[in-house]
C-alpha cells in the first residue's frame, strides 16, 4: 500500500519504500515561487536520508505543464532572502547540485512544458523520458533579456555539445520532445500513452538492486558533473539581470499580453519571445 505526504505544491508518494514518486501541483500552470522552493529543499533532505529509497521520479499533476518558470507576480526578495543550503548556494542551486550527488536514481517524467525551471530540474534529473506529443522543453530567458540561474550554462554543454546548448540558450525556442532526443537533451521521447508505464516499469526494475551499487556507480560516473561553483555564478547572473531594464521591460510586454496566466503567451513562450519587439 502506498503511503502520501501531503505539500501545498509538492506531493511526495511513496509508491514503496525503495520508489518514490514527487509530483508538482501547483496549479493551473506550475510556476515555481519561494515555498516550492523551499518544498524542493524538504525533498531532497529526505532522499539523502532516507535509507531504502533507491529511485524517484518527478512528474506533475497539472495538465499541460511539467514545472514552469518562476512566479513573476511575487517579489524576488521571497527567494533571495531564503537562507542558503548546505552546500552554501541559494537553495534552488543547492537542489540542483544535491540533486544528481542523492544516491537515489532521479527520473524526470516530463508531459507538458519544462521551461526554465523546468528544463534546470530535467538536467538535474539522471535520467529524462518526455511525452512524444505533449512534451515541450525550453531555457526561454535570453528571449527576455534574462539569464538562466539554474545551471543551463553549466550543465547542457556537457550534455549536448558547446554549440547545441548556445542554440537552446540563445535561441530561447520552444523544443518539442522529438528535437530534444535527436539533441541528447532527454533519454528518450516514448508516445504519451506509453509514457508512463514505460518509466514506471523501469524505475520499478531499478528499485529491485541493491542500493550500494546504484550509489556508487553514481557516485563514480559523477566525476563528470560541473562544479558547484558554475551554478552558483549562473545565479548570481540571473538574479543581476532581472534588475536590468531590458529584462523588466520584456517581462513586462509579455505581462501585458497574458504572460503569467493560462492561454496563448505560455502555451507558445518560444513564438511569442520571437514577437517581441525591442
Amino acid at each position: 500500500m502506498s503511503a502520501t505526504i501531503k505539500t501545498p505544491q509538492l506531493r511526495t508518494t511513496k509508491l514503496s519504500p525503495a520508489y518514490w514518486r514527487v509530483t508538482i501541483d501547483n496549479p493551473p500552470i506550475n510556476v515555481m515561487g519561494a515555498a516550492m522552493v523551499q518544498q524542493f529543499q524538504e525533498v531532497i533532505a529526505a532522499l539523502e536520508t532516507d535509507k531504502d529509497v533507491k529511485v524517484v521520479v518527478f512528474d506533475s499533476a497539472v495538465d499541460h505543464f511539467f514545472l514552469n518558470h518562476s512566479d513573476f507576480l511575487t517579489p524576488i526578495e521571497e527567494i533571495t532572502s531564503l537562507p542558503a543550503g548546505p552546500t552554501g548556494l541559494p537553495p534552488w542551486p543547492d537542489f540542483l547540485v544535491r540533486l544528481p550527488r542523492a544516491p537515489v536514481v532521479s527520473i524526470a517524467l516530463i508531459r507538458g512544458r519544462a521551461t526554465g525551471n523546468g528544463s534546470e530540474i530535467t538536467l538535474a534529473c539522471d535520467m529524462a523520458f518526455a511525452s512524444f506529443e505533449r512534451a515541450i522543453i525550453s531555457q526561454w530567458e535570453v528571449g527576455v533579456g534574462m539569464v538562466a540561474g539554474g545551471g543551463p550554462m553549466a550543465r547542457l554543454p556537457q550534455l549536448i555539445g558547446r554549440n547545441r546548448a548556445l542554440e537552446v540558450l540563445l535561441g530561447s525556442e520552444d523544443l518539442t520532445a522529438e528535437r530534444a532526443e535527436a539533441m541528447g537533451y532527454v533519454n528518450r521521447a516514448i508516445p504519451d500513452a506509453e509514457l508512463d508505464a514505460y518509466v514506471n516499469a523501469f524505475a520499478l526494475r531499478i528499485a529491485k538492486f541493491d542500493k550500494w551499487a546504484i550509489a556508487n556507480t553514481k557516485r563514480l560516473v559523477n566525476t563528470s558533473l560541473a562544479p558547484e561553483v558554475e551554478l552558483g555564478a549562473g545565479w548570481d547572473a540571473c538574479i543581476a539581470s532581472l534588475g536590468r531594464p531590458a529584462a523588466q521591460e520584456g517581462i513586462k510586454a509579455l505581462m501585458d499580453q497574458g504572460f503569467h496566466k493560462p492561454g496563448d503567451i505560455e502555451n507558445r513562450l518560444g513564438y511569442h519571445l520571437g514577437q517581441l519587439s525591442r
